[in-house]
């Protein structure tokens, strides 16, 4: 008999304040800041702007980056979990994982997101290694929650002991 666990409800909050309008309201599109604060209870804020095409501050974060980067640490987080379960030892992990958003009409969406991870294995099977990406992605509660793909290259080695 399979018995599935009872479904949990998991609660998250953010504060978002648009900084910029200490520097005018919004008279039209080409002149009004984009700046905004996002605070998390207990935590440093984050300073964020709309990417550059879009008026933006290049000097902030923007929430396309924040997409990626979720998708990104959520993918190696949940890798990590199921290495440890698996017996596979992770030494290291990288990730340069790079996203697409087109824009038609005015409206963008992202289209692809490619995860990139570098990832050198201590010990356990190089293979199973390997495959585990597939079932965090499978896990990944990011990646479960967006409609567009969200792919996986992973590069994984065995660590060289001898150095």
């Amino acid at each position: 008999m399979n018995v599935r666990p009872a479904a949990r409800e998991h609660h998250y909050a953010t504060r978002l304040e648009w900084t910029g309008a200490r520097d005018g309201p919004t008279r039209s599109y080409a002149a009004y800041s984009r700046a905004h604060r996002i605070t998390f209870e207990g935590k440093p804020p984050l300073e964020g702007s709309a990417d550059p095409a879009f008026r933006g501050d290049p000097h902030f974060y923007i929430p396309e980056e924040l997409l990626l980067a979720s998708l990104s640490a959520c993918h190696m987080l949940t890798y990590l979990a199921v290495c440890a379960l698996a017996g596979i030892v992770v030494a290291s992990y990288a990730d340069d994982a790079t996203g697409t958003m087109t824009e038609t009409g005015g409206v963008g969406r992202f289209s692809r997101v490619v995860l990139r991870p570098r990832v050198t294995v201590a010990s356990g099977d190089l293979e199973h290694a390997r495959a585990l990406h597939d079932q965090a992605h499978r896990d990944c509660f990011i990646a479960s929650s967006v409609n567009f793909p969200v792919e996986h290259e992973p590069d994984v080695r065995l660590a060289d002991l001898r150095a």
